[in-house]
């Protein structure tokens, strides 16, 4: 078996009985702490978010800055219209979709046209911020902890944009990661 699918089957399994837990109800979304550490515990929201700044680092340039723009713009919106009551029909499903394509834009290595990145990630943003919408409470509570979610989000893209960096001669290990990201999303849209 190839080292780059033994490792995406390797993560596919690891994060599998974790990987219907990111959008478990409105429990925990009271605080501004809960938003800043949701993000790292939900296996979609970091793939997702590491997977975008991965992207946006791959693509370089006006990229850096725009791709987690707009997934951060994008989240924020859909989480204002699932706060309205509004939700995406299949949100669920879409969200593991989502990790399906960010993760196979990282694992096949070409550059995307910088619109397609963007729109790639803004759709993403939307339905992660949508599921999270839906959640959060009309309180004050439901903003603080998207405040937290948000900026969250932004740091994890940061990070994933600067492992991919320093990783750029190691593109087996980004590319791992992207087969990774797309084995997560093909185990939540079976599950």
């Amino acid at each position: 078996m190839k080292p780059t699918l033994r490792l995406a089957l390797s993560a596919a399994l690891a994060l599998a009985p974790t990987a219907a837990l990111a959008h478990s109800g409105g429990a925990h979304v009271h605080s501004l702490a809960e938003g800043l550490t949701h993000p790292f515990l939900g296996v979609d929201h970091l793939a997702a978010m590491l997977g975008v700044g991965v992207v946006a680092a791959r693509l370089g340039g006006r990229a850096l800055i725009a791709a987690p723009m707009a997934f951060v713009a994008a989240m924020a919106a859909g989480a204002a219209i699932g706060a309205a009551g509004f939700g995406i029909p299949a949100v669920e499903s879409l969200i593991a979709l989502s990790l399906v394509l960010i993760g196979a834009v990282i694992a096949a290595d070409r550059g995307l046209a910088l619109p397609a990145v963007v729109g790639l990630v803004a759709a993403a943003g939307l339905v992660h911020g949508n599921a999270h919408g839906l959640e959060i409470p009309s309180a004050a509570a439901g903003l603080t902890y998207m405040t937290g979610a948000l900026l969250a989000s932004a740091a994890l893209h940061g990070a994933g944009a600067l492992a991919a960096l320093r990783l750029r001669a190691a593109g087996l290990v980004v590319r791992g990661f992207g087969f990774a990201t797309v084995a997560a999303g093909l185990v939540a849209l079976a599950g």
